[in-house]
């Protein structure tokens, strides 16, 4: 299994991730060059969840919405799950906006079991 994430994830959980048996693969919002950019991501990536924080999609400043950086996640149906502590969720979905639904939130504290379980994988030890 392949896990894409974007710049700034925890190496950590890069690392508990590569431990429970998966890959992992840096991708880009398309401004920060820090991997393949989500918006040239094909099927044939064999992508299976994208992970990252929420300012690596969505941006005030920018001609840029969150729809418009993960659009081909979403139409390749690819999960995409961010990292926000959950107390704010409810903002996160507001600047979601449109993908608010495409989108799974997920409290740091928890990424690599959700991840885990996202991808239908229990992990190998409890921390």
């Amino acid at each position: 299994m392949l896990v894409g994430y974007m710049e700034g994830t925890d190496a950590l959980l890069l690392t508990n991730l590569v431990v429970e048996g998966l890959d992992t693969l840096p991708v880009s919002n398309g401004w920060d060059n820090h991997g393949k950019t989500l918006g040239h991501i094909t099927p044939a990536d064999q992508i299976d969840v994208v992970v990252g924080y929420l300012h690596k999609v969505f941006s005030r400043t920018m001609n840029v919405t969150a729809k418009d950086v993960l659009y081909n996640c979403t139409l390749h149906k690819l999960p995409i799950m961010l990292l926000v502590p959950e107390c704010n969720w409810s903002a996160a979905k507001e600047c979601l906006g449109e993908v608010a639904d495409d989108v799974i939130l997920i409290d740091p504290g928890n990424a690599l079991e959700k991840i885990l379980a996202k991808l239908g994988k229990a992990p190998s030890c409890s921390s």
